[in-house]
């Protein structure tokens, strides 16, 4: 691939979210990205989304741009290769991202023996080293308590993995942050990152750990209101749901405007001695006198109707789509977006694939390719990389210790 990272070379033992989309990321700007499963796959390997021949949509997502290679590391002589590779000599080199855990064969010290500049980042679930998902990390962190209708005394779990996605983002932004210190000091690095310690940074940044001690408050569950600002979900005449939100003073004009309601909120204003133009807090303050509008008025508009009224009068809105509705009715995932281009993935089909959703003016755009087939790269990466040579690489095969 070509990018801002071109030659840069990273080695990823990983499995699920987490450092697979961080690997993915440095992939999809350039870096060349070596994924090492066990020989058959590693736990991910199979997740769903399935086709119907087995094969999982879900790892082809999360590791398109990367190189395979299968390596039985249960082996002395598997873990020897990896090791070899890990610590493979080049100056964009010797980056290691994983989630497995770092000790025996796979410690930093021991790696660090054959690389004194490796720079290794480790994701683990909590900072003491206790295990924890995105799952069981999202529970604590507060927002099931406060998703939902008001009233509702029980927790709701979102879909989303958005920890897991979050940390992966961190990952690379860590190992880049980390080579950059190579660079000045030609010195290594050992870095830890805790899937939980993500979150808290997270839910400290947006300000709810400081409301918790500060204040002493426990945020109420508010539905689909926007907390703070005037955002909620509205029934349009056809029977379908939109989303319209007005947090700065030019969106809530415009939502006026398109309503038709400038008149009635200036006068609900004076009543409530708020100031609806200049502050978003006011207009959550009263929303349930505003709401009653803007309610009204979808109702009697189609779909559609709302779609060109507000898009002209530059309302901030968005449609309720199911993931089949956002392929086929939202130009921004399709091919007009030029971050997507579709692509064949061998085994799968030919369906949209996005490259990085980093548009460099001068560089423009990575271009995506498919994932890699199980162990597709062995070989490449063996002669090329570890320079084996052929009786070698075929004494591997015969004895199990890798796969193509």
């Amino acid at each position: 691939m070509s990018g801002p990272l071109t030659g840069m070379r990273v080695i990823e033992g990983s499995a699920f979210v987490a450092a697979p989309s961080g690997g993915m990321t440095l992939a999809q700007l350039g870096a060349e990205v070596i994924r090492f499963d066990p020989i058959g796959g590693g736990l991910d390997y199979k997740r769903w989304p399935l086709t119907e021949d087995g094969l999982s949509l879900y790892w082809a997502g999360l590791n398109k741009g990367k190189k395979s290679i299968q390596v039985d590391f249960r082996s002395e002589q598997g873990q020897e290769l990896l090791i070899e590779l890990i610590g493979a000599h080049g100056e964009d080199s010797g980056y290691f991202l994983t989630n497995f855990p770092a000790k025996g064969w796979l410690s930093y010290e021991n790696l660090s023996a054959t690389r004194e500049d490796l720079i290794m980042l480790n994701i683990i679930g909590n900072h003491d080293g206790s295990t924890a998902l995105d799952y069981t990390v999202n529970s604590a962190m507060g927002y099931p308590s406060v998703t939902g209708p008001g009233g509702y005394d029980g927790v709701i779990n979102h879909v989303l993995p958005a920890w897991d996605i979050v940390c992966g983002q961190t990952a690379a932004m860590g190992l880049l942050a980390a080579g950059r210190h190579r660079d000045q000091t030609n010195n290594g690095q050992f870095i830890k990152l805790a899937l939980s310690d993500v979150a808290l940074s997270a839910v400290a940044a947006l300000g709810h750990i400081a409301e918790a001690q500060i204040l002493g408050s426990e945020r109420e569950r508010i539905g689909n209101e926007l907390y703070g600002a005037l955002g909620r979900d509205y029934t349009t005449a056809d029977g379908k749901r939109v989303i319209a939100v007005a947090i700065t003073k030019k969106q809530w004009q415009a939502l006026c405007s398109a309503c038709e309601m400038t008149e009635a909120m200036e006068q609900v204003a004076k009543q409530e001695a708020l100031d609806l133009l200049e502050n978003e807090g006011d207009r959550f303050k009263i929303r349930e006198r505003i709401h009653p509008y803007i309610e009204a008025w979808c109702q009697k508009k189609s779909f559609a109707e709302i779609q060109q009224v507000w898009d002209d009068l530059g309302v901030c809105w968005g449609p309720y789509q199911t993931f089949k509705e956002l392929v086929e009715n939202d130009r921004r995932a399709s091919e007009s977006n030029p971050m997507f281009t579709k692509i064949n993935q061998q085994g799968i089909g030919k369906y949209l694939t996005p490259g990085s959703p980093l548009n460099f003016q001068e560089l423009g755009r990575s271009a995506p390719l498919p994932a890699p087939r199980l162990g597709e790269h062995t070989t490449e990466i063996l002669a090329d990389i570890l320079q084996l040579s052929d009786t070698e690489i075929g004494r591997l095969y015969d004895n199990r210790i890798v796969n193509g």
